[in-house]
């Protein structure tokens, strides 16, 4: 068994590139993968697709989710399911905003 502080690895986590959200690999396995990113006020990840389910569970801040019904704000505790080849994002508001990503299968495995 692991347990992940989701606290402790959002501050840890570290962005590629100026201006954009940081994020950390928390849990990967051909099963599934966990990533937890954090974002500053106002930096969002783009809306793409994913071969895999993808679930995001709403860890700390203030922010919005985009999927193929448009834009919807959500609040810590908030769990969003997307399907398969579903367009997602998000975009954090006026604070930072912490999100789990749970992809399963892990991409590339099947």
């Amino acid at each position: 068994m692991n347990i992940y502080d989701a606290s402790s690895v959002a501050a840890a986590a570290v962005s590629t590139h100026a201006g954009r959200p940081a994020s950390a690999l928390v849990h990967d396995t051909n099963d599934a993968r966990v990533v937890l990113f954090r974002l500053d006020p106002g930096q969002s990840v783009p809306v793409h697709t994913s071969s895999s389910t993808v679930l995001l569970i709403v860890i700390s801040g203030k922010g919005a989710v985009i999927g193929a019904d448009g834009e919807r704000a959500v609040r810590p505790g908030d769990i969003v399911a997307y399907v398969e080849h579903e367009p997602h994002g998000m975009q954090a508001a006026d604070e930072q905003f912490v999100i789990a990503a749970v992809i399963t299968p892990r991409p590339g495995s099947r």
